[in-house]
């Protein structure tokens, strides 16, 4: 006989196989964990509730004027950052919100839409204005200086790169989250790019009940 008896392995022996397959669990887990921290934007773990996400803020709205996080005292909010030559997440992020506002019925108006350009190199305010007024709902466009927006960036917790492509252009990869604000100004949760609608949907109920 050159084989062991498995009833007869002592206790170690006999986990050894299970210590192996959980390890090899750990180690996709950690491995998952480093590319989504380095491809950065859109992939990048969504903030938790609690996270400290939000504060003041001081930016220009597409008709010129001043927009603090004063401007919507009293209303809940949806806010997203992107740039205006997005060639997918943000129509796509702008275009679905306005969905979603239709699906809310009566309830849809009761939050505003706040997309806010972290491209000021190209995104003017009458530039935000002509891309916003597409998605046929109304959308608070916004913009400032590069250390407004990087405070408000930093506030919440967005992820900005420019990334310089050939011939001198550039793109900007940046943070997919809707981060969904109470009343208050309190960040409650966000909407993730590649969440379902009725999740979604019920996000969007929480803030505005």
């Amino acid at each position: 006989m050159t084989g062991i008896d498995p009833a007869a392995r002592p206790p170690m022996a006999k986990a050894r196989p299970i210590l192996w397959i959980l390890v090899a669990i750990a180690a996709a887990a950690c491995l998952s964990l480093a590319i989504t921290a380095k491809s950065g934007g859109g992939k990048r773990a969504a903030p938790s509730a609690g996270a400290g996400i939000g504060g003041p803020f001081t930016l220009t709205g597409s008709d010129g004027r001043t927009v603090t996080e004063k401007s919507f005292a009293g209303r809940p909010f949806a806010i997203f950052f992107g740039f205006t030559r997005c060639p997918e997440v943000c129509p796509t992020t702008l275009a679905r919100m306005a969905q979603l506002r239709r699906d809310l019925g009566k309830d849809g108006m009761k939050f505003d839409i706040v997309f806010v350009s972290v491209d000021p190199g190209h995104d003017r305010p009458a530039d935000i204005g002509r891309y916003i007024s597409l998605f046929r709902t109304p959308v608070h466009g916004l913009t400032g200086t590069a250390s407004q927006l990087a405070a408000i960036q930093k506030a919440y917790g967005v992820y900005v790169k420019k990334v310089p492509l050939e011939g001198g252009d550039y793109t900007v990869d940046h943070s997919a989250a809707v981060y969904l604000m109470d009343r208050d100004g309190r960040f409650v949760t966000t909407i993730d790019y590649h969440e379902g609608d009725k999740v979604a949907l019920e996000k969007l109920r929480r803030i505005v009940a």
